[in-house]
């Protein structure tokens, strides 16, 4: 096998002589093209001599010359034939019958775009055009070639199909180099069908759809060169990173040069009325309309290869492309050929002549302003909230009259009007009635998912600072309530203070279920969670619902069957339905929602069963696919305003009037369920028609699964009475207020008293009476040692010592955090009543275990 260049078309071939002619050649010394006429040559003297000798030999024996010479005669046209035979059949044959010439059938096979070999029944490489060879090299052979394990066993297939079936096709197999992949088909050929032919076609990947991906110097490069337009990405310093090949000829005489780290501006010149060249070109050559276009991914509002590294795409416009100086049939083509490559690109662009009308955008413009579908309107005005109308025509003008200059203005659009976005504006010369381009990203889903984390953000802020202000409002509440009982111990029903003081208690007590309000939003209330079903507790609440709601709104109940029980606090549970119900009943009368004129209308309450298998229908990226028992609330108030449905559940948000509403009736709703749990969603209701009706609140409670817990013996609660041993007291408190409330009440019970201001003095009291005191009443949150320290410290030496924690957090976050045995809890606000009673209740079980205790010692 040799291999060559053919000197006519400069192509790579493969080929193999006749071996048997070049051995003969070589034995004569002959050329191998007359070696097959050497035998018969080298015969005829031979033949010659030994013909006169029979012919003298049979003269001699007969003495007649007629015999020998009709002998003579007779054997000299027989060798005449013989030779004439033999050289018939030693004669060349046609090398397109026995020898194909291979340098032809290299010619015929090459192609720029498509890898071809020939391989003979041995897998021998017997021919292949030049892209074969400069992919895989002479030495490669198929189906052997430098591919994975895998795709030299599909080729192995592959060429075994085709001797089997005749041809065999491999839609796609990957490079070892990753670069590209191979569409390989292979034929059986040839007269005796001894060889393959083998076609490898490369394709071209997907880039995926990256700004930063954008092949210049490949086929869409060169399908805008044939437009008039030549293509460069630049960084933001002006330096070229990728040209196409259209602009590396005309900026540099050189296709294939790729200008890569040289300053973009320096291709270029302008004339005195600012018209751009190519350096190159001259002012002989066209003029061109720069168009810079800022490759911003609209789904990061940054570079696609990073923040640090911005690009543009530079559009170099020949002034016989595009719009044109009048709408002649060439300038519409033009347009249309702009047209098409704006509406390739992700970003949103638009253009505007230098009156400001539109001309046309693409439908990346179209989804940015929502208006797809809907075409664009006159002016880029009508696109913006009437503040920003004066602001964008006045930037408009500017850009489409002035110098080609580019700049942003923030504008508000009206599908959006509470998000701000950066519409970008170029000017551009040389495109006929096209003097501004306008550029706006889709950021749409950005703004929701902003709003959604700022919405979430919020929340939990307002949450934070909800559970400390009730908890710092809870002790100024202890000491309010706290004096206003002891006041009233000293004044009875008649005197002139006495309804003084009863009036600041009521409002005292209002402002403590403001705070539980604000524990419930915090989801830092305490819950006494148990397994109920959720038909008991819309009857319950039933009745004072009816009484709230009034004789011209009708109220119906409906329960569905099979309802699984839930996990939930039956009184908070209780407060959810009837604060959705106040909200409905308010909203059917016109506070705060659409009103209804007569005040009449309809409130119903459903409960449904919903399976796993359903909540998965339903599609909620929310919703956790599980069984749950739903509660339904819907009225007849028509319905919610869709700017207000965000803030629905936001504490101290409301429609109302003022003073007619707190703003935490949904949000304290909206706490308890998530608290427990489940979930809770706003919609409305809409007729045949599309409009809203009335409002519906949707709270889905997972079902419980497992035993249903039996419910624990309650106690009767002690009163003070009922305890009359007495006992020492060990008070630690740092609000002074707080703690000179609850000495006087615990005193005023009966009990000895030793009050400390934290936890330090509290350790100190117990080393100095070591134990001499019965129980430890202690706050959590003090500055220094807090309560559970303090505690652990106590119990470290006292194991059996009674405690009681005062908190205005709640109890079950409490016993989750501090996690101490035995520990008891009063909530603050507390009166001076269940203070004294709850100390003797906790000295009263006490007192009971040790006595348990000694009697199962004994």
């Amino acid at each position: 096998m040799i291999a060559g260049r053919d000197a006519a078309t400069g192509t790579r071939r493969l080929s193999k002589p006749n071996s048997r002619g070049l051995k003969r050649a070589a034995a004569l010394g002959e050329p191998a093209a007359d070696a097959a006429y050497a035998p018969s040559s080298a015969l005829l003297p031979m033949l010659a001599g030994g013909l006169v000798v029979s012919a003298g030999v049979l003269y001699f024996a007969t003495s007649s010359w007629l015999v020998a010479l009709v002998f003579t005669l007779a054997v000299a046209v027989l060798l005449c034939g013989v030779v004439a035979l033999d050289r018939i059949r030693a004669a060349p044959v046609d090398d397109a019958l026995a020898s194909p010439d291979w340098t032809v059938t290299v010619a015929a096979i090459e192609r720029e775009s498509e890898a071809i070999a020939i391989t003979d029944r041995a897998n021998r490489l017997v021919c292949a055009n030049s892209l074969f060879i400069e992919s895989f090299g002479a030495a490669a052979a198929p189906p052997a070639l430098p591919f994975e394990r895998a795709g030299l066993e599909a080729l192995t297939r592959l060429a075994r199909d085709a001797w089997r079936e005749g041809a065999g096709t491999l839609e796609s197999l990957a490079a070892p180099d990753g670069d590209r992949d191979w569409h390989i088909t292979v034929t059986r050929a040839g007269r005796g069908e001894d060889h393959l032919v083998w076609r490898l076609l490369p394709l071209v990947r997907a880039s995926g759809v990256t700004l930063g991906a954008l092949d210049l110097a490949g086929p869409f490069g060169k399908m805008l060169s044939r437009a008039g337009i030549e293509t460069a990405i630049t960084t933001a310093d002006g330096v070229i990173r990728v040209v196409s090949a259209g602009f590396a000829e005309r900026a540099a005489g050189d296709e294939r040069a790729t200008l890569v780290g040289q300053d973009f501006v320096s291709f270029l010149r302008t004339d005195e009325r600012d018209r751009i060249f190519f350096a190159r070109e001259g002012r002989g050559g066209t003029p061109q309309t720069l168009v810079d276009v800022p490759l911003i991914d609209p789904a990061t509002q940054v570079a696609p290869a990073g923040p640090d590294e911005a690009t543009s795409l530079m559009l170099l416009i020949d002034s016989g492309v595009g719009i044109g100086s009048g709408w002649d049939g060439a300038a519409q083509a033009g347009v249309a050929q702009l047209d098409a490559l704006l509406g390739q690109l992700p970003l949103g662009l638009a253009m505007t002549d230098r009156d400001g009308r539109f001309l046309f955008g693409n439908e990346a413009f179209l989804r940015a302003i929502g208006r797809e579908g809907r075409g664009l309107p006159a002016f880029p005005t009508d696109l913006v909230v009437r503040e920003d109308k004066a602001a964008l025509s006045d930037a408009v003008r500017r850009h489409g009259r002035g110098p080609t200059t580019s700049g942003d203005v923030a504008v508000r659009l009206v599908n959006s009007p509470e998000e701000p976005v950066s519409l970008g504006l170029a000017g551009v010369r040389g495109l006929g009635e096209a003097a501004v381009l306008l550029s706006l990203a889709d950021s749409s889903e950005e703004n929701q998912l902003k709003r959604q984390v700022a919405q979430a953000t919020k929340m939990q802020a307002v949450g934070q600072l909800a559970g400390g202000v009730a908890h710092d409002f809870n002790n100024v509440l202890t000491a309010i309530i706290g004096t206003c009982d002891l006041m009233l111990l000293r004044h009875i029903p008649g005197d002139s203070d006495y309804d003084d003081i009863q009036q600041i208690r009521a409002n005292s007590n209002r402002a403590a279920a403001l705070t539980r309000q604000l524990l419930a939003f915090s989801r830092q209330q305490t819950l006494r969670p148990e397994v109920i079903q959720l038909p008991d507790v819309v009857s319950e609440v039933s009745p004072l619902i009816k009484r709230l709601l009034g004789e011209k709104i009708t109220y119906y109940v409906q329960h569905d069957r099979n309802l699984g029980p839930v996990r939930a606090d039956p009184q908070q549970l209780e407060q959810v339905i009837m604060n959705l119900a106040v909200n409905a009943r308010d909203a059917i009368q016109g506070n705060g929602g659409p009103s209804r004129g007569n005040g009449t209308g309809r409130i119903s309450l459903f409960t449904r069963h919903l399976r796993a298998t359903e909540v998965v229908k339903l599609g909620s990226e929310v919703l956790p696919a599980a069984d749950y028992t739903v509660l339904i609330v819907q009225d007849t108030g028509g319905g919610i305003p869709p700017h207000v449905l965000p803030k629905l559940f936001e504490p101290f948000f409301t429609t109302k009037e003022q003073g007619k509403g707190t703003g935490l009736g949904l949000s304290t709703a909206y706490g308890i369920v998530k608290q427990s749990g489940g979930f809770i969603f706003a919609d409305n209701i809409a007729d045949k028609e599309g409009h809203p009706t009335g409002a519906r609140f949707t709270v889905y409670l997972p079902v419980h699964r497992g035993e249903v817990p039996r419910k624990r013996e309650t106690r009767t609660p002690l009163v003070s009475s009922e305890w009359s041993a007495g006992g020492k007291v060990l008070l630690v408190e740092d609000e002074d207020m707080v703690r000179a409330v609850a000495e006087r009440a615990l005193a005023r019970a009966g009990y000895e008293v030793t009050a400390c201001a934290n936890g330090e003095e509290g350790l100190v009291a117990i080393s100095e009476k070591g134990d001499g005191f019965d129980i430890v009443v202690s706050d959590v949150v003090m500055p220094g040692m807090d309560g559970p320290a303090m505690v652990r410290a106590i119990r470290a030496q006292l194991p059996g010592m009674p405690v009681l924690f005062m908190s205005g957090y709640a109890e079950e976050q409490l016993r989750r955090d501090i996690d101490i045995p035995d520990m008891h809890f009063i909530a603050k606000p507390f009166s001076v009543a269940s203070i004294g009673d709850k100390v003797g209740a906790v000295l009263r079980h006490a007192r009971t275990e040790q006595a348990e205790a000694r009697g199962g010692a004994k």
